[in-house]
């Protein structure tokens, strides 16, 4: 008997702090796209392009606080484990091929890396998109067709692998809002999981 390849879903950002709008969005795209998995991939906080603000012990802690009661959301800290100049997104999503070689996986990413990625600021662009799938989530003021129109890369292989999630999911609450409120003395208890909330309050996370 032949197991059904399972649809996971690679959601890759700094969680710093994971927040209400990461869970809702995941949640959202595995309704949408029937994923059976969400892989919550932290990034490294040796990577140039995604400073961190806090230890990766506190975000493991949080993103593991905030996802443990949903079955389809996993936890993964390949980005933090590798060596140096490995954590650029072309490593990672052959890691995961690797890793589930009977199932089709999917990057989840915002449409202003869409944006990113035309403009020629990824690492190993072209075979990144040549090898994988996305799903795309909108941005406000982002138009995800003409993004990929406008780079020869991105048209050139415009067969089905961008998934465009255009309605519902350009929500802009950020970490870094969270962060500046909690810094400023800020009560944003309502917009990340209760149990993050208490985490950062009990270990005094991003003050200034």
């Amino acid at each position: 008997m032949t197991t059904k390849p399972r649809k996971i879903g690679i959601y890759g950002s700094s969680f710093d702090p994971i927040t209400n709008v990461h869970l809702w969005t995941a949640s959202t795209v595995a309704h949408r796209k029937n994923l059976d998995l969400v892989i919550f991939l932290p990034s490294s906080s040796m990577r140039h392009d995604k400073k961190t603000n806090t230890s990766d012990e506190h975000r493991v802690n949080m993103i593991k606080l905030a996802i443990q009661d949903n079955p389809k959301f996993v936890f993964d800290p390949y980005e933090l484990t590798v060596l140096a100049g490995m954590q650029y997104t072309f490593h990672t999503m052959r890691h995961f091929r690797e890793q589930y070689p009977e199932d089709e996986l999917y990057f989840i990413m915002g449409a202003d890396l869409l944006v990113d990625i035309a403009d020629g600021k990824w690492s190993h662009e072209k075979e990144l998109i040549e090898e994988n799938k996305f799903i795309i989530m909108a941005r406000n003021g982002i138009d995800m067709t003409e993004a990929i129109s406008r780079s020869p890369i991105l048209r050139n292989h415009d067969d089905g692998r961008f998934q465009l999630m255009s309605k519902g999911l350009a929500m802009e609450i950020s970490s870094t809002y969270i962060r500046d409120e909690f810094s400023r003395g800020g009560e944003p208890k309502y917009l990340l999981p209760d149990s993050c909330y208490d985490y950062i309050k009990k270990n005094s996370l991003y003050r200034i």
